[in-house]
């Protein structure tokens, strides 16, 4: 157990974490936010807060990894897409919003200010009025310098902008047949010239804009864009925001952060945009070795289980130690598993032939309980949005998920056996702008989903270490305390998800290890051979769980068997048996973007 950890239950109010600098690239917030990391090996015009011991971690010799010379660009406040240079536009100047008077409705489109000389604007940015004026767009100047790696003898000679040949009436909120246009709205999509692409709208409240109002960009530059969520909708007009179609790890489309528009009554404008693409294969913008570490160091979240709790984390390492073995398909005997799991089959795919299970008698059941203190996150770095941003996956690891708890109304219901398995892995992703070096969201990731939360709705401890929730016996991670119902929280009928803070808990800031880093090049980070194994994490056991809620069913009033029915219909199907989980590496998203 650990204690005396000070923690605050309230969010960091909105106004004071995003009060607005004089720079558009320099984003100040009431909390400490890293502008930029290593003043004397990245000297940048945007250094002005304190680093206050970041270097902690790796003084006391706890880096995974050699150094290598990448992280000049690392919150630099630029990035080199290759032969396109882009800045994080913040500030904003008014033009138009829907619904005024009711803000969980209304949004508001804005010209991007304060833009560098020699950049160029691509589109307006939309937000919902709900929120605080957080967001950003991307504007772009031809670069000073072409990547070295690119591939000069396929380089197009044409310039990678230029300006639209006219522009496109998408829509506007009225017809003006009133004969004053005050107070409308229009918007407008650039027609590119060929062999050009349009990555954004403009906004206007009357006349159409100039012609070097925006830029479109060359073809080969940019890359295919989707719609992502519905921010407006009214009438036949819906305004969505977008997000890159290639993303992940591999994934080269950047966000511009523009938005996208279509009207019923105009056929063909199905997302006439694209994003951009990194074609700067040294990916610049990333953080080094040392610049990970720092980061961990300053927003390495704490993870906070529930008081019942019984079933802890612990280090993998220790888990071998304690008895975990190694099964083969047809024996039935298990082998020890060496301490950093050297023995385990690497590679290959989940077929079946391998996998982990518990130990025998007394050592089971003390295994099962974990062991805090040796519990730490592993953490995966990765680029996001075609390197704009960083990704950093932090995995925890339990030897045991406990049975769930079923909620019908007021009562509550242990199961015996439905929800239990031997091993849980979980994670939460720490998405952070390249450009700055702020915490931009976290990835809250609950059972078969997840969820993105903005970093200014997240819960703090210890200056920008954000709360992490872990459920009761599911481990599901949620952004703040509660019970969260997994089935229809309308109804009250479903499996809970109950979250509180304890003095059980894992600061990840100081209790973590770093296994992997591809984009920083191989043998940089040295990945255990635990990693490698990509099959389950404990055996699979099917028994009839239905029986045992067929029996919870008819014991209840009969005007609720109906919908308890349905419900359980739709529950995850690992709630009908127990099924190891397999490793972080074999994940879709260990290469893929998240799920939400």
């Amino acid at each position: 157990m650990r204690t005396g950890l000070k923690i605050s239950s309230k969010v960091a109010s909105k106004s004071s974490l995003y009060e607005k600098k004089c720079s558009g690239a320099n984003v100040s917030t009431g909390r400490k936010w890293i502008c930029c990391l290593f003043q004397t090996l990245n000297p940048s015009p945007f250094q002005h807060l304190s680093l206050n011991g970041l270097m902690s971690i790796a003084e006391a010799g706890k880096i995974q990894c050699k150094f290598k010379s990448k992280g000049q660009g690392f919150a630099s406040g630029k990035l080199n897409l290759g032969e396109l240079e882009v800045v994080k536009i913040s500030r904003f100047k008014f033009i138009w919003s829907s619904n005024l008077e009711d803000k969980k409705i209304g949004v508001t489109f804005y010209k991007p200010v304060g833009i560098p000389d020699g950049f160029y604007i691509l589109g307006h940015y939309c937000q919902s009025n709900d929120q605080p004026l957080r967001g950003f767009v991307l504007v772009a100047r031809e670069a000073p310098s072409k990547s070295e790696a690119a591939d000069f003898s396929t380089r197009v000679t044409s310039p990678a902008l230029r300006e639209p040949l006219d522009y496109t009436l998408a829509w506007k909120s009225n017809d003006g047949s009133e004969g004053s246009l005050e107070g409308c709205g229009f918007f407008w999509l650039p027609q590119p010239p060929e062999g050009y692409k349009s990555v954004g709208y403009l906004v206007t409240s009357s006349k159409k804009p100039k012609l070097d109002n925006v830029r479109c960009v060359r073809a080969d530059l940019t890359d295919r864009c989707e719609k992502y969520r519905v921010m407006h909708s009214e009438f036949s007009f819906r305004v969505w925001s977008t997000r890159p179609y290639h993303r992940g790890m591999l994934g080269r489309g950047v966000s511009v952060g523009t938005f996208s528009c279509i009207s019923d009554s105009i056929p063909g404008l199905e997302l006439p945009l694209s994003c951009l693409k990194n074609l700067d294969p040294s990916l610049h913008g990333m953080p080094n070795c040392d610049q990970i570490h720092a980061l961990i160091n300053h927003y390495g979240p704490t993870f906070f289980f529930h008081p019942d709790e019984i079933y802890l984390p612990s280090s993998v390492s220790w888990f071998f130690e304690n008895g975990a073995l190694l099964f083969r398909k047809g024996d039935s005997v298990g082998e020890p598993i060496d301490v950093g799991g050297s023995n385990l089959p690497s590679g290959g795919c989940n077929d079946g032939e391998f996998w982990i299970d518990l130990p025998s008698g007394d050592q089971r059941k003390t295994i099962k309980l974990g062991n805090l203190a040796s519990a730490k996150l592993y953490l995966h770095v990765k680029p996001a949005l075609g390197g704009t941003f960083t990704d950093i996956a932090l995995w925890i690891f339990c030897p045991f998920n406990g049975p769930a708890t079923l909620k019908v109304g007021i009562m509550n219901i242990a199961l015996n056996k439905i929800g239990q398995h031997v091993c849980d892995w979980e994670h939460v992703t720490l998405r952070i702008c390249n450009f700055t070096g702020e915490l931009w969201s976290i990835y809250f990731s609950q059972h078969s989903g997840g969820v993105w939360v903005n970093a200014y709705e997240l819960e703090y401890t210890q200056g920008n270490k954000a709360i992490i929730y872990s459920s009761r016996n599911g481990h599901a991670s949620f952004s703040h305390p509660g019970t969260y119902i997994q089935g229809s929280a309308k109804l009250g009928i479903g499996i809970r998800n109950d979250c509180t803070s304890s003095n059980f808990y894992v600061d990840s800031s100081t209790h973590y290890e770093l296994v992997a880093a591809e984009y920083l090049g191989d043998g940089i980070v040295a990945e255990p051979g635990w990693l490698q194994f990509m099959r389950k994490w404990g055996p699979t056991i099917v028994y009839d769980s239905r029986t045992e809620l067929d029996k919870i069913v008819h014991v209840l009033p009969v005007m609720l068997q109906s919908s308890v029915k349905n419900i359980f219909d739709k529950l995850p199907v690992e709630l009908y048996g127990e099924e190891g989980p397999t490793g972080p590496k074999e994940k879709n998203n260990w290469v893929g973007d998240e799920r939400g």
